[in-house]
């Protein structure tokens, strides 16, 4: 499926999004219903998990999943969103077609029921999720080793670095000192995947910010 675009202006909010997002979540036909269980949006991406049960009271089969103990199942979808002109527009495939966007929280991916195939793209996506979701979250003053090194724009690599913060007007921006020359860089998470605590240091304030800054006075 591609990308569908909305003109009536009808989402233009975060709880438009969710609104939206929960409609095309729920359905009702002749033998089966769906109803959304839980939305998470990150960035750009909407993740859903969504119940199917049947309307007669018997257990759903289902050749994708094992039907859980209360005779539903309960499915992921991803929903690519973006904003075209001031039109909202989503792009939505179910957790089995693979979806490259694999940020799902945990908290939704325990709501799913299991997988029949071990080997299957949902199993897969799944796993990517679990990944990322595993991949730390530095406290200010922690020296961390990252899996390998990472090359800068100018050419050079870092692989120790400390976590730190630089402040843009009222807003608090991590970054990390390089252990090896002192300067400054931003890094992604996915940067830090892999990545090893090698010692920490709590604190409030930004001590090794502050080092860096008195050395540039």
């Amino acid at each position: 499926m591609g990308w569908l675009f909305y003109t009536d202006g009808r989402v233009k909010s975060y709880a438009d999004e969710k609104a939206e997002i929960t409609r095309l979540c729920t359905f009702e036909g002749d033998t089966r219903k769906a109803e959304l269980v839980k939305a998470c949006k990150v960035g750009s991406t909407w993740y859903a998990a969504a119940r199917v049960t049947n309307r007669d009271g018997t257990s759903v089969e289902d050749a994708t999943y094992v039907t859980d103990p209360d005779g539903s199942i309960t499915f992921g979808a991803v929903f690519l969103t973006a904003y075209d002109d001031g039109c909202w527009g989503y792009k939505n495939m179910e957790e089995s077609a693979g979806s490259n966007e694999s940020r799902a929280p945990l908290s939704l991916l325990a709501l799913l029921s299991e997988l029949r195939d071990p080997e299957s793209y949902a199993q897969d996506w799944r796993q990517r999720c679990r990944d990322w979701a595993s991949i730390p979250d530095y406290d200010e003053g922690d020296k961390i080793k990252l899996a390998k090194p990472v090359t800068l724009t100018d050419g050079s690599t870092c692989q120790i670095v400390t976590a730190t913060h630089y402040r843009r007007g009222r807003q608090k921006r991590r970054c990390y000192r390089i252990e090896e020359t002192g300067g400054l860089v931003r890094l992604s998470k996915a940067t830090l995947a892999g990545s090893e605590l090698l010692s920490s240091a709590k604190g409030a304030a930004s001590p090794v910010l502050a080092e860096y800054l008195a050395g540039r006075e």
